[in-house]
């Protein structure tokens, strides 16, 4: 029977059918373990599957070539023993139905030449790229031979292990490398015209198709517009498109707009919370239209609405909801059985990609259990018997746990001392710009109110309002209040970035604000700061201003600093403040040199110091517990029950998480919560 819906009616890709039009596109979560997608690569993509999508596209990308060494955990495509794995994951992904494909790349001057091993990087021409910064050599004709051969072999790997096809990468690597004028200042016969430009990609497709057959699947993920006055032009790129269409050697275009070789050039191809949503997908309709040939193509389509419109107008055969799907795996079985508001929304933090280009794995900031398909579960099963608990704290880690113990069936009462659910979420959500990520808080009071969970707000609770609950298990999820540094002085002089952020306290004047954590707290209050029209000098003791925080997110923040005239100062640390008349003298220090000393006469001294554990009522419930508050770590390393039996007496069992531990971020709180909880 086929749906009404556009976004659950299947596509035909030449032999292959899709299920449906949701694909999650080639990325690297970087799971990977010696370039090769074990266990935890496999159960990755097989959840999403599970949960419906018709093709998931591993590997972001995989390497051809020994030259072309990983930068982000990428997988091996060169090495013969990649096959049985990448059967293994295809063969669990078929088994709901899912297609799997490939992306296959040579990363050219995207990558380091101290990495993997240590051989040159190379590209069309030596022209450095800065993100990664390798003094590229220039492809000589033995080179582009070999690589070529590389990309078949490769191409003969994936066939092997029962993928369904390929997908080439060909934007910001070697094969766009020498479309571009950016990039590509040969005098030979790959440079100058379009023809010689685009003369290796179509000898390397050639050869792929040689190799596989005209039965397996190949298709190419291209930049059509470099977006970038020196790069490839919008008329050239729909061209390139164009030839690639028509010479029998591609089966499908995935389209992407603009370059990556800088930090915020790359925001600009993947926006992130904060910029507009579905920015290039009217551009890939139109290369659709100009094509007549299927087109994919996935940039912060977040949203099922925003899915269903691009295939509805026929601006795209297949839509990627690449970070939508690390968020919720289970999106179209959702759509599919009526229960699309249920969905767990991307709110554009990015902490998936900013973890693995700063050399971690993708993790969600919202979904703990994404990347952890081993032990974590998406969907929570049932307790053996239902438990009466009572969880303190209404902000992400709180609720979080309210919601997974509801799950398994227990009775759940959540206390919040104020009159609103969010904690911390809601004073970063006072920087406008990253007023999405409350859809972390919006998604759990829904999924609260569907369970039957009351939370009671204003309570103040002591251990006296816990207990005429009689409860069997609390959970004091209390969260942090903010801290200041230590300071040889002037600590009550000092403004926290809190303060600012909630209001309490407006910028003026000239302010420095120490930042002594080096995540997001910090940088919104900056941005705040800026945006008010104070003058600001951002303090940090760092080698570079927030270092927890990644390149993506980095980038916003960079930007209001360049535009407002910010005054970034590293490797300083602040010593101590003092009144001086109507102003304040804040002394600067400096770790390498004890003698060296600095003064800035400012209005105002706003701190950064991340949050001291809130954990009056724990402490205050802990000799009342059974457990006395201890974790047997081994046993929750290894999903068993992790509560000792201390106290005989003890009317309940009690655990603390998030901040009310120590100063940590969303993921570990929501983290913390979901290892705990789905074990009572």
């Amino acid at each position: 029977m086929t749906s009404n819906d556009p976004l659950l009616r299947p596509y035909q890709l030449k032999h292959l059918t899709l299920k449906n039009r949701i694909m999650s596109t080639a990325h690297e979560p970087a799971y990977s373990e010696d370039g090769m997608p074990t266990d935890r690569y496999r159960l990755y993509h097989r959840e999403k599957a599970k949960g419906g999508i018709a093709l998931t596209m591993t590997a972001g990308s995989a390497v051809v070539s020994p030259d072309s060494p990983p930068a982000f955990g990428n997988l091996h495509a060169y090495r013969d023993e990649i096959v049985p794995w990448l059967k293994k994951l295809a063969d669990d992904c078929h088994e709901f139905g899912a297609a799997v494909m490939i992306q296959l790349t040579h990363l050219g001057r995207r990558t380091g030449w101290n990495k993997g091993d240590w051989l040159p990087v190379l590209a069309p021409s030596p022209i450095r790229e800065p993100a990664h910064r390798a003094f590229p050599k220039a492809a000589e004709d033995w080179d582009i031979e070999r690589i070529i051969a590389d990309f078949a072999a490769a191409a003969q790997r994936m066939q092997a292990a029962g993928l369904d096809g390929i997908e080439i990468e060909a934007y910001g690597h070697l094969t766009d490398g020498f479309w571009s004028p950016a990039t590509n200042r040969r005098e030979d016969e790959f440079g100058g015209s379009l023809e010689n430009r685009m003369r290796f990609s179509m000898m390397m497709t050639k050869a792929i198709r040689k190799a596989v057959g005209q039965d397996f699947i190949v298709g190419i993920r291209l930049v059509a517009d470099e977006d970038w006055e020196k790069g490839l032009s919008r008329e050239e790129g729909v061209e390139i498109a164009r030839r690639l269409a028509t010479s029998g050697n591609i089966d499908f275009l995935n389209i992407i707009r603009g370059h990556i070789d800088s930090d915020a050039a790359l925001n600009n191809v993947i926006p992130i919370q904060g910029m507009a949503s579905a920015p290039h997908l009217d551009f890939a309709g139109e290369v659709r239209a100009a094509t007549k040939f299927p087109v994919f193509h996935a940039a912060r389509i977040g949203d099922v609405a925003t899915a269903r419109h691009a295939i509805a107008e026929g601006k795209l055969d297949m839509v990627g909801m690449t970070r939508a799907h690390i968020a919720d795996p289970h999106i179209v079985n959702k759509v599919m059985s009526g229960q699309e508001a249920r969905i767990r929304p991307c709110v554009g933090a990015t902490y998936c990609l900013d973890r693995i280009y700063e050399g971690g794995e993708a993790l969600c900031i919202h979904n703990a259990a994404t990347g952890r398909e081993a032990e974590m579960p998406h969907q929570i099963e049932r307790a053996a018997v239902s438990r009466k608990a009572v969880v303190i704290g209404a902000g992400p880690a709180g609720l979080e746990a309210a919601r997974v113990l509801a799950e398994r069936g227990h009775t759940v009462d959540v206390l919040e001392a104020s009159g609103k659910a969010g904690g911390q979420v809601n004073l970063l959500t006072r920087n406008p710009r990253r007023k999405e990520m409350i859809g972390i808080i919006d998604w759990r009071l829904s999924e609260l109110e569907r369970l039957g969970v009351t939370i009671h707000y204003d309570v103040y609770a002591g251990a006296d309002e816990v207990m005429a609950f009689e409860p069997d298990l609390v959970v004091v999820a209390t969260g942090g209040i903010a801290q200041s540094p230590e300071l040889d002085g002037g600590d009550g002089l000092v403004t926290s970035s809190w303060d600012i952020l909630a209001g309490a306290v407006k910028p003026e004047g000239q302010v420095l604000l120490y930042d002594d954590n080096g995540g997001h707290p910090g940088m919104s209050a900056a941005e705040v700061i800026a945006n008010s029209g104070a003058e600001l000098e951002l303090v940090s003791p760092e080698r570079f201003f927030a270092p927890e925080m990644g390149g993506m997110n980095h980038v916003p923040y960079a930007k209001t600093f360049a535009e407002k005239n910010v005054r970034v100062t590293i490797n300083t640390r602040l010593k101590s403040v003092r009144r001086d008349g109507n102003a304040l003298v804040a002394v600067l220090g400096s770790d390498f040199s004890e003698q060296t000393l600095w003064e800035r006469r400012v209005s105002q001294v706003v701190v950064e110091h991340g949050t001291v554990a809130n954990d009056e009522l724990y402490l205050e419930l802990k000799p009342l517990s059974r457990n006395l508050g201890a974790i047997d770590y081994p046993a929750l390393i290894a999903r068993r029950a992790p509560l000792p039996a201390k106290n005989e007496a003890g009317a309940f069992d009690l655990i603390r998480i998030g901040d009310a531990i120590a100063s940590r971020n969303i993921h570990a709180a929501i983290y913390d919560a979901l290892r705990y909880c789905s074990l009572l």
